[in-house]
């Protein structure tokens, strides 16, 4: 029986986890899951490359649909904290924390509160 390799299981866990909080905020439509592809596949490269990044694969393929969706769509994902007359006076975006590192979480920067781990945001917008 064939065993998956941890870069496998990573890349795996990332996609399930990313498409989740996609599915939370209901903007898992074709193009945005496509995006979550084409991340999967540059990230397999890149830890290919640098295989001691595995750990860090989750938070890449959110950050890196989170700017396809920006220049495709707009925010995402809106923060559920802030409301519209915080800080800036508009919508922003929840932020990925660590930028490279093990265990991110979806971060309100204005209000400086961690939101939810990545994979969790069902949980926090209903």
């Amino acid at each position: 029986m064939d065993t998956i390799s941890p870069l496998e299981q990573a890349l795996h866990a990332a996609r399930a986890l990313v498409l989740a909080d996609l599915k939370a905020v209901d903007v898992a439509d074709a193009d945005v899951v496509s995006l979550v592809e084409e991340s999967i596949t540059s990230r397999r490269w890149w830890v290919e490359q640098w295989p001691q990044g595995v750990e860090f694969v989750t938070g890449l393929v959110a950050q890196d649909v989170q700017d396809g969706i920006l220049e495709r769509h707009g925010r995402w994902p809106v923060c559920p904290v802030c409301g519209p007359e915080a800080g800036t006076g508009g919508p922003h975006a929840l932020d990925v924390e660590p930028e490279l590192g093990a265990d991110p979480h979806w971060v309100c920067s204005e209000a400086g509160v961690v939101v939810a781990a990545v994979g969790s945001l069902g949980t926090v917008t209903g």
